[in-house]
């Protein structure tokens, strides 16, 4: 349970009634995002309640007319999607900075410089973020805010939205150590086994996630994996 001082209040007006609960703001954020969260635990006060800061609370006859169950934790998602979440100016900022992280890092992993095909640093992201003063909102998806960041960074930064296919070539002892972080990485083709043995595939992967595939191969093999970055 998340303590009171910690929680923010979300609130849903319907019916002439309104509706609170003391919810975690993190799993308002995660809930926003599209997740599934199980708000059993992520209650400050298992109650629905018409004024939370009086401690006024709904009956249990009420919330069955108005959401057809009686359960605490279906209700408040309901409220947490429907309606709207009051936040302290500290909470806000809190939000608003792991959003900010978030966007940077979908952006980082998913997006890349197209006149040179390399990916662009967290840091430069961040840097060009926040040079064309962009705003997140905590309560909206990043999935969401990411193509509109795109915008407003590309008068600053050559960027783009892509995908790119890696050849990939490893010795028979290294496949074993190699072949779990590519399948979690992207997607595996064209995979055979060649007369010495080696085995060879192509991985399509997220632009920005090019470091990343090359740093594990590095350390898994000791560097003698062979990588061919394909052109389209």
């Amino acid at each position: 349970m998340v303590q009171v001082e910690d929680a923010v209040v979300a609130r849903w007006d319907t019916q002439g009634s309104r509706f609170e609960v003391l919810v975690d703001p993190a799993a308002v954020q995660a809930i926003k995002d599209g997740k599934e969260v199980n708000l059993a635990d992520k209650l400050a006060l298992d109650h629905i309640f018409k004024d939370a800061k009086k401690g006024d609370k709904v009956s249990d006859e009420y919330l069955e007319k108005v959401f057809h169950t009686r359960s605490v934790p279906e209700i408040a998602r309901q409220i947490v999607l429907k309606g709207e979440v009051q936040v302290t100016t500290e909470q806000r900022h809190q939000l608003q900075e792991a959003k900010y992280r978030q966007i940077v890092a979908e952006i980082a992993r998913n997006a890349m410089n197209p006149q040179t095909g390399a990916p662009h640093p967290p840091t430069r992201i961040e840097a060009a973020m926040k040079e064309a003063k962009i705003h997140v909102d905590p309560f909206r998806s990043a999935e969401l805010q990411v193509p509109e960041v795109l915008q407003k960074l590309r008068p600053l930064l050559p960027i783009r939205l892509d995908s790119v296919q890696v050849k990939i070539r490893v010795r028979a002892q290294d496949y074993p150590k190699v072949i779990g972080d590519l399948k979690g990485l992207g997607k595996l083709s064209e995979e055979s086994w060649l007369g010495d043995g080696s085995w060879t595939g192509v991985l399509q992967i997220p632009a920005g996630v090019q470091t990343e595939l090359y740093a594990k191969l590095n350390a898994r093999t000791k560097g003698s994996a062979e990588t061919t970055l394909l052109t389209k």
